[in-house]
């Protein structure tokens, strides 16, 4: 049994330890969470024509995990933190936004790692897929110019 099997899975939030490169069983773990997640969505919006695009509700009330679950699912790296609590990986980073309801995510990295020059681009690759799953998702430039995505339900998403 893998440890995410006895605790229940989570998503990577780019605040955990680092995923090893090519782990199966977290790959597995994470497909069937996904999976699950477009099958909500199918029977909680089947009134609507595209109903995987959409946020279910059970996403809206943590939207925290919604969106870490699909970037994670696309197979866009995670950020990782190691056991001193320095940053050990660079990837996507996800936390609560400003807004209730709203999501940051941010590309973050060890010192080095050429996380800020990267950011931009890896940012907008996580537009991309949070908006095919139907979140608003817009990039703002930060403290020290960094950029960071807030991400929202569309206003028009009933919960």
């Amino acid at each position: 049994m893998s440890a995410s099997q006895e605790r229940g899975f989570e998503p990577a939030t780019g605040d955990g330890p680092e995923i090893p490169k090519g782990d199966e069983v977290r790959a597995a773990e994470v497909r069937t969470a996904f999976e699950g997640m477009l099958q909500i969505r199918r029977l909680t919006r089947a009134d609507l024509t595209d109903p995987e695009g959409v946020p279910a509700p059970w996403e809206l009330h943590r939207p925290l995990r919604a969106v870490a679950l699909a970037l994670e699912a696309a197979g866009i790296p995670p950020s990782a933190v190691g056991t001193s609590g320095e940053r050990a990986a660079s990837g996507y980073r996800v936390c609560d936004g400003e807004a209730p309801g709203s999501v940051r995510v941010e590309w973050a990295g060890p010192p080095g790692s050429g996380a800020a020059h990267d950011e931009e681009e890896a940012l907008a690759r996580c537009v991309t897929v949070l908006r095919r799953m139907g979140w608003t998702a817009l990039m703002y430039r930060g403290p020290r110019r960094r950029r960071f995505l807030e991400v929202e339900a569309p206003p028009s998403v009933p919960s």
